[in-house]
């Protein structure tokens, strides 16, 4: 069964942890967390290991993934340690948070009127307490500084000063500084200001004010540091001037310093006042930087410290020390040693913002080299935030996700400890970071200091997530400061200063002051007073310690080496030492120490020793025992003390001067044994008489006594107690004992539950106590259970018998071989047994003999054998014995291909002079090549080396010249592999300039740019702003050696820029900058000019200008102007000229001419020619109207812009009263809309008011009108708003012109307004009157007129739909709705906002659709929040706008996806905000983007592209922004698998192996293989392979019932079936056994050949069939079949056959007996004790033998006297209960030889 990594789903993941709280008691306490997980997990919260339940005060609300623990009213009893748990099924994680409840401050109690006030806060009683601590400031050399502290307390404290450590009259002379103090201006407490007259540089550093009062002690520090005014003389006379570093007027001290390491320079100054230190680098002033720190050591040194030192180092550094008594130098010449071995391309300086990346890269001289990266001495892992990259040579190193802290210097370092350094500069907030970690003696002041981009913004410090108090910080506009004065191992701890997102972080630790130890005492002394006592004496240690300590007093034994604690003591004087305090009588010594907190001093010895005896008291009595008859009794004691005592038994003192001793009568043995305060006897071996003993302990000051009882012992089992489980291997012996606790107690044997029987292979013995079971030689058989039996108990053995290991002997290494196509292959392996089986593995899989792999063994050797080898048998070989394997690396390469590497033409890059190495790798060892270049054999020589090992073969050139460039050719037959080296110089190096060079020079002067570089022949290129220059008359380029330059003769202003000296690897760059001469204008003379012309005309303007090739602007009225066909410019050498060729008046204004330094003005004014009338010729005929007709006056003018007079006989026209006057261009136009009789006469049009202008005249006849009058009046009339109203009238005659007004103004028709006409009936109507339609309507014909009043009522304007309460979200659009009862006109309603018109704002804006009216806000706002309405003259409706926040949305969510193996998922959700970051979690691990995730974020949609996607890619696929988080399931699923190749038939001879074989789409599938049907598993004789995609059956040894129909199936796939034959198998004996004759003793061999290869055989020796192991082996070597047989015996003799199926072969086998001998005899004399057993053993030549026992020439008989023991060769005579009788001579014979022993008997 198979399952995706996914199925389990996601542990728990916390994505934001809770904060630490800190809250006054019966504030609101609250903690949130973020977790996800999937499924959801559960989440609890605890505290103090107990889960915490919802309660009144405490409520744990839940919003998606965020969890919370509220607490209200919180308790100092609610202070601790919260931790919130989550789980599901896939894990559990956890978070922990503090909870601290400070106590509320106490109010301040209103005074009583018979009370005394109490003092101010900050005046109370108690400690000292500052109010204000000083400021840090950043001042500039001879400025005035004040620092002020302010402190509280009472009484009141005493405040001091301190600069670095030390009293301010210490560094200064008195009138340096005045310390002022005061009271607190406005407030409680004390004051002291310490005011510096003129800061001076060595005021820089840390001052501590102290304040001090009976409660204790605080202090507050602040940083001053004092700077050198930029380039600015010093005002005061006495100070000495900027010290300037003078010639030395000896040599230099010489410092040496490999390249990569740290140099330091230290300078010891003294003076006074202080001196002021510089330190210079070749002349040049040193700032501190990452690589350059300086700094003043503890000892007051001064010093410089270059970190990693390069060759740019190199030069003299110069310590300058000056004050107002003068100054000294100090010098030394820095030196940097270069390895031989360099980075081909060092690193570079790299800058970066933060947030963002940084990229490092070097190049290394060979690709095989390799390197490690380092930030300062920091090693740098390959993670996500360090990249590293190899690629061939080049090492890159990739800073993700910059921090402030990632500013530094960082290192690549190669062997040899070689590095190159770079550094790397992170532009953000904070400019300058803390440093990495901060060492600070413990009660020195710790200084940290930041420096940020923008001034005045407030950082925030902490230490270990807790803000640092602000009294210790301070800010001066880019400057942060923290001063932590006197630290403490309290304030260690990681530091951090944080703006914005920005932050960097610094380790403080604090270390310990070493303190002395306290002195010894004095005046130690020894008084032996009254009996068992000792009196000692001595005085306290001078000088007394200044810390508490206590005196510390040792014993020691006299004859002892360990000294042991007696007591300790406070005060010095007189003690007394009774014998009670030693443990033991004894001469004693005794010696006393002081001890306090800093350490222990020297031991004082008291002179002489003293006598002690300890009290003795029973601590633990005697006690009665009671024993079983024979065993051992003991009786003990302990007692208080060690000391001698006194044994008794019945009353009779125990000898105690020896260990042992015996008891007359009944001869009862004891030992006395005493250990420290313990004493014990031990009566051995008690008998019933002894029963009843009394036993009895005296010592002074104790006596005791116990009685003996004896009864009589069931018997027990001694030993073993438990059960025992014992291994052996064969043919070792094997003893098993069991100890009863009587003497010759019978017990019986018994092996898995049955009882044994004696025998050659089986002996069991009795000794006394011990009953004893013996396999001489044990075999796997006689493994099991066995069981020492006896009155119902039993001891229990466990036996395991085992072949011994094996060994393999050869190879003992992993052994590899190599072999062409067809080539045999064998491998071989030796094992130190040779019965010992081995197995052959390939690849994991066992190996099976077939016509490919043959297994041969011989004795211990065993092989395995490739007769034809093919590419495809090539793998691992395993020869497996026991538990020991030996390995073979087989690689079979095709003989079409010698050449094994390289596979591809190699390009080799090197520079002259390097070694360069062309490796050829063959697949032979033995195989010749020929090395070829450029189509020529190549010659060895020194130059060029040719090396041949084992199948590699190699073209050395130990030192490259540019001439070896070209093609090398490795060739064997027809094959070679190619190698292209190219060779080139080393790189080109700049040595002059090192920096950039900049250059300002005037027009026309010669530039010249030079570089040297290090090579004389090297080639550069000059650029200029990124181009490439080319040589010309205005540019030259020079070369003179290992000079280049580039020369502008005459330098232009065009021609500056930035030049850049390339020369490959290294350039040079210069910034020129050319400066023109001063452009004047020469002519005119004056700067303003006023010039007229005529219009149209031609005007031209000109200056002259110097030089004569200064560029010119022309500007009219203030606009540049440029060339046209009307507006021309020019310029002729010095002349510069503006023309205008048709100027026309309005080309009239201010004209300027304008160089880069100069400008002249002209004021041009253009006259105009008079102006004439351009028709008509004659005087315009008489023009004769009706009245009321329109009558049209025209002419045209010659120029547009002409003024004209209209006059009417003689009187000028004024428009109005039906007279008007219009311009259209040259045109002049009257207009009498109605002529009447007045408007006849004389119309005349003159140009200009001068006598004798131009004029045209008109005259105008109009005829009488006939007499038109009204018929009927009008009448009045009233309307409602929106309705018609139509006024009537009647006039005569019917076609006299009727003329409408409205309030005095005349009518025109409109959509509004309609006029008729009916006969003589006149109307007008007014439709869908409005209110300021009222008014008076007249209708005039003629010359007469009537009118009326039209009245136009007001109707009221309601809501029917009123405004509704709108919520909206940040951003949303809003429309607000009204509908009103009917139409309203324009502006009938009016919105407001807070009762106030609705502010002007491009995101409002309102309309109307009939009756509804909306208005619309788009993109609201928070600040939209409100009251919004909408009123009308006769209705109002109001509504609230709340606006939330925006919250982030899922419009679209996540899908779950399913996919196939292999392929790809994408997920994509949309959300309602833009440019939202979030992040994309599989498994709750963060996805990074890669080849086979791509991440893709636009607008509103998020998508997520996973491909590639495998089984153990299933799982939770989340999406994660602020606290949105979306997930999907995303599923893989396996990929079906096919069949792509099934079986085939198969017919194969009875006995072979049949192999059938399928090939799957897929590597990871199970195949169901089966037969006639029934599905087959696997067993000995038939295996299941899997070789990739290949699916194997193997039968083996196959017979006629394998015979059938096979097919394979793996899910729904199936293939076949497909038909397996067996042939029967004929085997016949091809060479027959040969009887063998043999000595007992020796071996015999027997062969037999067969016709078939594969066939079983069976050997039988006397009709018993044989099996392997012992003395016979069996093997067979392909048809021969092999029985050995060894050591043989005489019964071994017999028939041999050799059977196999139907053949066999026989043969006879004799063995001739050896003679039986002795090989060890008994000793010739034995003696024994009378009641004892004796034992006479022999061992003869043979096992089996037959001996025979005599006494006195008369043979023994097996009985209760005598036993005879035969074990293999050993035989044995046993003697039970010797007695004096039985001594005599005794015989053994064994054949022909014999062997005599003298028995004697001891004892009556």
């Amino acid at each position: 069964m198979k399952a995706g990594s996914g199925d389990q789903g996601s542990p728990p993941c916390f994505l934001r942890f809770p904060r630490p709280v800190r809250v006054v008691s019966g504030a609101e306490a609250e903690l949130k967390c973020v977790v996800l997980g999937e499924p959801p997990p559960i989440v609890v919260w605890e505290k103090g290991g107990q889960q915490l339940a919802a309660s009144e005060r405490l409520s744990f609300p839940v919003d998606g993934a965020e969890h919370g623990l509220l607490l209200s009213g919180a308790l100092p009893t609610d202070a601790g340690v919260y931790v919130c748990r989550a789980r599901n099924a896939a894990g559990e994680a956890y978070a922990a948070a503090a909870v601290t409840v400070l106590e509320p401050l106490a109010p301040e109690p209103e005074p009583q009127p018979a009370e005394r006030p109490l003092p101010p806060p900050g005046a109370g009683e108690g400690v000292p307490v500052f109010l204000a601590g000083p400021r840090s400031q950043w001042v500039l050399r001879g400025e005035q500084v004040v620092l002020t502290c302010q402190v509280g307390g009472l009484p009141a404290p005493a405040l001091y000063w301190e600069k670095d450590g030390m009293a301010l009259d210490e560094v200064w002379d008195s009138g340096h500084f005045v310390l002022e103090p005061g009271r607190a201006e406005g407030g409680p407490g004390v004051s002291l200001a310490l005011r510096i007259l003129a800061a001076r540089l060595p005021d820089s550093g840390v001052y501590v004010c102290h304040a001090r009062n009976a409660h204790g002690h605080a202090q507050a520090g602040a940083l001053l540091q004092v700077h050198q005014p930029p380039e600015s003389p010093p005002e005061d006379p006495d100070e000495a001037p900027k010290p300037v570093v003078e010639p030395l007027k000896c040599a230099p001290k010489t410092f040496w310093v490999n390249e990569g390491k740290h140099a330091k320079f230290r300078c010891y100054v003294m003076g006074k006042p202080e001196p002021e230190i510089e330190w210079h680098w070749e002349g040049r002033p040193l700032l501190s930087d990452r690589r350059r720190l300086m700094y003043r050591d503890r000892d007051g040194g001064f010093v410089l410290k270059v970190l990693y030192c390069q060759a740019k180092d190199r030069g003299l550094y110069v310590c300058a020390a000056r004050n107002s008594a003068g100054q000294t130098l100090s010098a030394v010449q820095l030196h940097v040693k270069e390895p031989r071995l360099r980075f081909t391309r060092p690193l570079q300086d790299v800058e970066g913002r933060e947030h963002g990346i940084a990229v490092l890269e070097c190049k290394v001289p060979n690709s095989r080299i390799p390197t490690a990266w380092f930030r300062e001495d920091q090693r740098l892992l390959p993670c996500r935030k360090y990249e590293q990259i190899e690629e061939g040579a080049v090492r890159r190193l990739i800073i993700h996700r910059l921090k402030a802290d990632d500013d530094g210097v960082y290192l690549c370092e190669m062997r040899g400890r070689v590095r190159t350094v770079a550094n790397v500069t992170v532009k953000g907030p904070i400019l300058k970071r803390l440093p990495r970690k901060l060492d600070v003696l413990e009660g020195e002041n710790a200084v940290l200091l930041v420096e940020t981009q923008e001034a005045g913004v407030q950082g925030r410090w902490s230490r270990d997530g807790e803000d640092l108090p602000t009294i210790c910080q301070s800010s001066s506009s880019h400057m942060h400061a923290l001063v932590l004065p006197g630290v403490t191992r309290e304030d260690a701890g990681e530091v951090t200063f944080s703006l914005g997102n920005s932050r960097t972080t610094t380790l403080l630790r604090v270390k310990c002051v070493k303190h002395s130890p306290p002195g010894p005492p004095v005046l130690a002394e020894m008084f032996k007073g009254h009996k068992n006592t000792v009196l000692l004496t001595w005085k306290p240690p001078e000088p007394a310690p200044e810390t508490p300590f206590i005196y510390r007093l040792e014993r020691q034994e006299v004859g002892s080496e360990d000294w042991i604690q007696c007591f300790s003591i406070e005060k010095a004087g007189a003690v007394e030492v009774p014998g009670d305090c030693v443990p033991s009588e004894g001469d004693y010594r005794f010696r006393v120490c002081t001890v306090s907190e800093h350490g222990r001093s020297p031991h004082v010895v008291f002179h002489g020793s003293a006598h002690l005896v300890p009290t003795a008291r029973l601590v633990a009595g005697l006690e009665d025992v009671q024993v079983y008859d024979g065993e051992d009794a003991v009786f003990s004691l302990d007692l208080s003390t060690i000391i001698q005592g006194t044994w008794f038994l019945n009353g009779e003192e125990l000898e105690s001067n020896e260990p042992e001793g015996q008891v007359e009568p009944g001869a009862l043995r004891y030992r006395i044994e005493q250990k420290g305060p313990q004493h014990r006897l031990l009566l051995q071996a008690v008998r019933h008489q002894h029963s009843g003993a009394l036993v009895g302990f005296s010592c002074p000051g104790v006596q005791d006594s116990a009685a003996l009882t004896i009864q009589e012992s069931p018997v027990h089992i001694l030993s073993p107690q438990d059960k025992e489980s014992l291994t052996f291997t064969t043919s070792e012996r094997v003893v098993l004992t069991c100890e009863l606790s009587r003497v010759d107690f019978p017990a019986r044997w018994y092996k898995d539950g049955q009882e044994v029987e004696e025998g050659e292979s089986l002996v069991v013995k009795i000794d006394g106590r011990k009953h004893r079971l013996i396999l001489p030689a044990a075999e796997v058989r006689d493994s099991g259970e066995f069981e020492c039996r006896t009155e119902g108990i039993s001891a229990f053995f466990s036996v395991t018998v085992r072949d011994p290991p094996v060994h393999i002997l050869d190879p003992q290494e992993h052994v590899f071989v190599h072999a062409i196509t067809s080539e045999c292959v064998m491998l071989a392996c030796e094992v130190d047994r040779e019965d010992a089986p081995v197995r052959w593995y390939k690849d994991g899989q066992e190996v099976e003999e077939s016509d490919f792999v043959v297994l041969e063994k011989e004795g211990p050797h065993h092989r395995l054998v490739l007769p034809a080898a093919q590419p495809p048998d090539g793998g691992e070989f395993q020869c497996v014995a026991g538990d020991e394997r030996a390995y073979f690396t087989v690689t079979i390469t095709d003989v079409s291909s010698w050449i094994v590497y390289p596979s591809g033409k190699v390009y080799v890059a090197a520079v002259r002079l390097e070694r360069v190495v062309l490796t050829c790798e063959l697949c032979r060892p033995w195989a010749e090549v020929r090395w070829t270049k450029d189509g020529e054999e190549v010659v060895e020589s020194p130059a060029l080396l040719l090396q041949k090992e084992d199948t590699v073969r190699r073209l050395v050139l130990p030192a490259v010249q540019l001439e070896d460039s070209g093609e090398y050719l490795c060739e064997i037959d027809d094959e070679s592999a190619s190698f292209t080296v190219t060779v080139t110089e080393p790189p080109v190096r700049i040595i002059y300039p090192r920096d950039e060079v900049t250059l300002i020079a005037v027009s026309l002067e010669c530039v010249v740019l030079m570089c040297e570089l290090s090579r004389e022949d090297a080639p550069v290129r000059w650029y200029k702003d990124g181009l490439e220059v080319e040589e010309s008359e205005a540019l030259v380029l020079e070369s003179d050696g290992p000079r280049r330059r580039l020369v502008l003769p005459a330098a232009q202003p065009e021609q500056g820029g930035e030049f850049v000296c390339d020369a490959g690897d290294d350039s040079a760059f210069f910034t020129v900058t050319i400066t023109a001469p001063p452009e004047r204008i020469v002519h005119p003379a004056a700067r303003s000019l006023d010039l007229q012309f005529r219009a149209p005309g031609r005007v031209e303007l000109r200056c002259e200008v110097a030089p004569a090739g200064s560029q010119v602007r022309w500007y009219k009225d203030g606009l540049e102007v440029e060339a046209s066909d009307t507006l021309q410019l020019g310029a002729e050498g010095p002349a510069r000229t503006l023309t205008l060729p048709h100027a026309q008046p309005e080309d009239a204004g201010e004209y300027v001419c304008e160089t880069r330094d100069e400008a002249v003005t002209f004021n041009v004014s253009l006259a105009e020619p008079p102006v004439q009338f351009l028709a008509p010729e004659a005087a315009p005929a008489p023009l004769c109207v009706a009245p009321g007709e329109p009558v049209m006056l025209s002419c045209e003018l010659s120029r547009a812009s002409a003024l004209v007079f209209w006059t009417h006989n003689g009187r000028p026209v004024e428009e109005g009263e039906g007279l008007e006057l219009h311009a259209e261009g040259p045109r002049r136009i009257l207009c009498i809309r109605a002529a009447d009789l007045a408007h006849a006469g004389l119309y005349t049009c003159q140009s200009g008011t001068a006598p004798g202008a131009p004029s045209l005249s008109f005259t105008v006849q109009v005829a009488e009108p006939p007499l038109v009058k009204l018929v009927s009046e009008l009448t009045p009339l009233t309307v409602h708003e929106g309705d018609d109203a139509t006024f009537r009238c009647e006039v005569s005659p019917p076609d006299a012109d009727v003329t409408w007004l409205r309030n005095g103004a005349v009518v025109t028709p409109g959509p509004q307004l309609e006029m008729a006409q009916n006969g003589s009936s006149r109307t007008l109507t007014v439709r869908r009157c409005q209110l300021e339609d009222a008014g008076t309507v007249t209708a005039r014909a003629g010359g007469t007129a009537t009118s009326a009043r039209l009245h136009v009522r007001e109707t009221e304007l309601l809501f029917l739909r009123r405004l509704q309460d709108v919520r909206a979200e940040e951003g949303q659009d809003v429309c607000l709705e009204v509908e009103t009862g009917r139409v309203g006109a324009a502006g009938a309603v009016r919105w407001v906002r807070g009762g106030e018109p609705l502010p002007h704002d491009s995101r409002m804006s309102t309309a109307q659709d009939g009756h509804v009216y909306r208005l619309f806000i788009h993109g609201v706002v928070l600040a939209d929040q409100g009251t919004y309405g909408c009123e009308s003259h006769h209705d109002r409706t109001l509504a609230r706008l709340s606006v939330r926040p925006r919250q982030l949305r899922v419009l679209r969510p996540l899908e779950d996806v399913t996919v196939t193996e292999g392929g790809s998922a994408t997920f994509q959700l949309e959300l309602s905000q833009e440019g939202v970051t979030g992040e994309w979690a599989r498994g709750g691990v963060r996805l990074q983007p890669g080849p086979k995730c791509h991440m893709h974020a636009e607008s509103h949609s998020h998508r997520l592209v996973l491909s590639g996607l495998g089984l153990a890619d299933s799982g939770c696929i989340t999406f994660t922004a602020d606290s949105l988080r979306c997930a999907a399931r995303l599923t893989v699923r396996e990929a079906p698998v096919t069949i792509v190749r099934g079986p085939q038939d198969l017919e194969v001879t009875e006995g072979d192996t049949a192999t059938l074989e399928c090939e799957l789409s897929q590597a990871l599938a199970d195949v169901t293989w089966e037969k006639d049907g029934r599905p087959l598993t696997p067993s000995p004789r038939l295996r299941l392979q899997a070789l990739g995609t290949r699916r194997l059956l193997q039968l083996r040894r196959c017979g006629p019932l394998d015979a059938g129909t096979y097919s394979c199936a793996v899910g729904t796939a199936r293939a076949g079936p497909v038909r397996l034959a067996v042939r029967e198998r004929t085997v016949s004996v091809l060479s027959e056994l040969r009887a063998v004759r043999a000595r007992e003793g020796d071996g015999a061999t027997f062969e037999c050949t067969v016709s078939e290869v594969e066939t079983t055989g069976s050997w039988e020796l006397g009709g018993r069939p044989l099996r392997p192991g012992g003395r016979v082996r069996i093997r067979q070597e392909g048809r021969k079949h092999v029985l050995v047989l060894s050591e043989l015996r005489p019964e071994d003799a017999g028939e041999v056959r050799f059977q196999a199926g139907p053949a066999q072969s026989v043969a006879q086998l004799e063995v001739e007996a050896l003679p039986l001998q002795m090989c060890r005899r008994p000793p010739r004399e034995k003696t024994v004790l009378v009641g004892r057993r004796a034992v006479l053993e022999v061992t003869v030549s043979r096992s089996g033998g037959h001996v025979c026992w005599l006494r006195e020439g008369v043979e023994l008989c097996p009985g209760d006297k005598y036993e005879l023991r035969s074990h293999g060769p050993t035989h044995s005579l046993v003697i039970h209960d010797v007695r004096p009788e039985d001594q005599g001579t005794y015989c053994c014979q064994a054949g022909q030889d014999s062997a005599h022993t003298r028995l004697l008997v001891e004892g009556s």
